[in-house]
């Protein structure tokens, strides 16, 4: 099987490194990459081309013609990649443009959520400053701003008093993320813990996956801004077997059935973001792709091949497909550079990545990396992935900062607390 893999982060060095592992795949192609990646082996063959040219993404495939395409960011979904490769006869494991509105839009997701009765926050979506602002004083208490758009994870504000919930509406509907805060989402704030989890669709049938504790705050003690995620661990204590089946009851199936139901049947991972409270898991927000970070960790414990399944997903049929985990936990720190997830300085030098790599059960991806007169370099905000594996969550902690330690770059930062609502 020939696999054409497309994006550069974190979670496709990840898919890149489980696929390349599998006899299946004869020969895995990805595009653009990054360095991590071009040292899985001689079956990947790494190409220059932005992650989001859909057009010259396209255009290569046509001519290539890979077995499948996996799509890892977004962007390309949103902008209709499915539907191009669609026309061509070409496998992809990503939604249609339509149903990738799930994500693309936080307004369209609201609308799907209140069609299929899945639990999630009261909410209301504005075009206009003015009938916003009308809304917050109406409700009277801090709310859950986001620009409806894709603003790379980093467009949602949980406002702790009704000023800056004001003062974080009226920067979104100032530019201060583009065109994705046109149309700002106003929510109310769920109590509990946030968790996530993911199933694999085929436009019908849902193959779930396993649930995972992210760390959105940028600093300890989930202090300082949102980012796209500064850590994960799994197993996570707050999803239990009884919360997963309620969210595949209540929350999954029920938004798979109501996109089919629309015309637009749901084939690839819908990844949701969940609160989990005193009366079980309530929707914060679908994502129509693996999550990153946590799409490193289930790559570590996975134990069954990957491909089988993402072909079958992308062919409408999942039938017979299951999927093998690890017992072991799993730890992922993020490195970034200083200052994400607002302005960082790109091109410091990191070095020590071979000597984390050899500790036992860790394993480094690159995120924001590039290669520069043979020195690796940051080149991103969120930089590099340390995971870990171990018998424990407690020793797959201690293992990822172990890696953490032995790699060298004064010009980043890290959280020195992932794991600790488990721990």
């Amino acid at each position: 099987m020939h696999i054409f893999l497309i994006g550069a982060g974190g979670r496709e060095h990840a898919l890149a490194w489980k696929l390349a592992s599998e006899d299946a795949v004869e020969k895995l192609t990805i595009a653009p990459g990054n360095p991590g990646m071009a040292a899985l082996g001689p079956k990947v063959e790494i190409l220059d081309t932005p992650a989001h040219d859909v057009a010259n993404l396209v255009a290569w495939a046509s001519v290539q013609y890979p077995d499948l395409v996996v799509v890892g960011p977004e962007a390309p979904l949103a902008e209709g990649i499915a539907d191009r490769l669609e026309e061509i006869d070409i496998p992809c494991f990503g939604p249609s443009e339509e149903a990738a509105r799930i994500e693309a839009s936080k307004a369209f997701m609201k609308e799907i959520a209140a069609e299929a009765g899945v639990p999630t926050a009261a909410s209301g979506a504005f075009d206009d400053l003015a009938c916003a602002l009308a809304y917050i004083e109406n409700v009277g208490r801090p709310l859950v701003v986001k620009a409806d758009g894709l603003a790379a994870g980093k467009g949602v504000v949980v406002a702790t008093s009704i000023e800056e919930t004001i003062r974080a509406t009226e920067e979104m509907f100032a530019g201060r993320f583009g065109e994705a805060g046109s149309r700002v989402v106003l929510e109310d704030i769920l109590d509990g813990e946030e968790a996530s989890f993911f199933a694999i669709c085929d436009g019908e049938r849902v193959l779930p996956m396993i649930g995972s504790q992210d760390h959105k705050r940028a600093f300890d003690g989930d202090e300082g801004p949102n980012t796209g995620g500064m850590g994960v661990y799994t197993p996570a204590p707050v999803f239990t077997d009884a919360v997963r089946q309620q969210t595949i009851d209540t929350i999954i199936q029920p938004t798979v059935d109501a996109l089919a139901a629309r015309g637009a049947p749901y084939r690839g991972v819908l990844y949701a973001g969940l609160m989990i409270g005193a009366d079980g898991p309530k929707l914060i927000e679908f994502n129509a792709r693996f999550g990153d970070p946590e799409c490193q960790v289930m790559m570590r414990l996975l134990k069954s091949d990957l491909a089988p399944v993402l072909m079958a997903a992308a062919e409408g049929d999942l039938t017979g497909q299951s999927f093998a985990w690890s017992d072991e936990a799993c730890a992922l720190v993020v490195m970034a550079a200083k200052g994400y997830p607002d302005g960082y300085e790109k091109g410091s030098v990191i070095r020590g990545l071979d000597a984390a790599g050899a500790l036992p059960g860790v394993e480094v991806f690159h995120a924001g990396t590039a290669e520069r007169e043979g020195a690796i370099v940051a080149s991103g905000g969120r930089v590099l992935n340390v995971t870990a594996t171990a018998a424990t969550l407690k020793d797959a902690v201690a293992r990822a900062y172990a890696g953490v330690d032995a790699i060298d770059w004064p010009e980043g930062f890290h959280r020195r607390d992932i794991g600790w609502r488990a721990l």
